[in-house]
């Protein structure tokens, strides 16, 4: 993989919790806090949906509660009690959603889809038609989020990696070699045949390139936390996550 795929690692305080959690009270502040809110929000709708459709609720009164759930916790800045011990995401969102559920949610009855204003476009996402095509769910709603948690965001991370491939030109690079990735690697010998390379300069390619997902995810797990100290504790978690899912699969 060339030089020009790897890119300087963003600063951690720039980071989209950290920016949540350390929100003051000037607008400019309050104002970058709520995008950054409203981005991981975003990121997270698929996992707080499934917790909600695990927990035993019908497809479209998921939607509605997931969709009221969002636009609450941000109009509302969800974030202002963040504590800084507890700055993970993932954790202070699903116990926020747990909150809502079990004293909130009869309010969300009273509305259409977050009282007709529209977050998520739920026709679009298919949402409905994506948990149909999960493995069978967990009967722990949390096992269910986590295990969403962990493939939306390593999907982000992935959907970074190709478009830096394809911006340099070597998207069918990226495909020959993401197997890589998964533990699904063809033989390197008829791959390197394949794209008229050395097996060596075809390692070297895998290494740089598994190189660059680590860093990939490792930043998105840093956009959910508040302070560096717990982005291995988090790694350390998405990674046990991943192979709980995997072998629930085989």
């Amino acid at each position: 993989m060339s030089s020009e795929l790897t890119q300087r690692r963003p600063e951690f305080a720039t980071t989209h919790w950290s920016l949540v959690a350390v929100a003051q009270s000037d607008e400019a502040s309050r104002t970058r806090a709520r995008e950054a809110l409203d981005q991981l929000c975003r990121a997270y709708w698929y996992p707080l949906y499934a917790f909600v459709r695990n927990r035993g609720y019908a497809s479209a009164e998921a939607q509605d509660l997931t969709q009221s759930f969002l636009l609450r916790f941000i109009e509302t800045r969800g974030f202002a009690a963040a504590d800084r011990e507890r700055g993970r995401f993932r954790t202070y969102l699903l116990g926020a959603l747990k909150h809502f559920l079990a004293n909130e949610w009869h309010r969300a009855r009273m509305q259409k889809r977050g009282g007709g204003v529209t977050f998520l476009e739920w026709d679009a996402l298919d949402a409905e038609g994506r948990y149909a095509l999960e493995p069978a769910h967990s009967g722990d709603p949390e096992t269910t989020f986590d295990r969403e948690w962990a493939v939306a965001l390593t999907r982000r991370a992935m959907n970074t990696l190709r478009a830096e491939f394809e911006a340099s030109g070597k998207g069918a690079l990226l495909v020959a070699l993401q197997g890589s990735l998964t533990g699904d690697e063809p033989d390197r010998g008829e791959t390197a045949r394949r794209l008229g390379m050395t097996e060596g300069a075809l390692k070297v390619a895998v290494h740089r390139l598994r190189q660059r997902y680590r860093e990939l995810v490792r930043a998105e797990v840093a956009a959910t936390v508040n302070e560096p100290s717990a982005v291995d504790d988090e790694m350390r978690h998405l990674v046990a996550v991943l192979r709980t899912a995997q072998g629930a699969s085989l």
